[in-house]
């Protein structure tokens, strides 16, 4: 049997939409990271993309938690 995050990646269009979005997010700030001096710009883009990572995370994490208490989700 399939855990839910599994099951939501094969059948369910969005989910796969926001996990891409969050790894990109993820990306992007891991290449911020390795900054030693980033720009002022930068350091504005950090804090919105973490802001933007965390409301992700807590959709995908709604997602999961509604398939485990329903069963299917509704298809994209």
């Amino acid at each position: 049997m399939l855990n839910p995050r599994d099951l939501l990646l094969e059948n369910h269009d969005e989910f796969r939409r926001l996990i891409h979005e969050h790894t990109l997010h993820s990306q992007r700030l891991e290449a911020l990271a390795e900054k030693r001096f980033p720009t002022e710009d930068e350091q504005v883009e950090e804090s919105r993309l973490k802001k933007l990572k965390l409301r992700l995370k807590d959709q995908i994490d709604h997602m999961e938690r509604e398939i485990q208490g329903v069963g299917q989700p509704a298809q994209a």
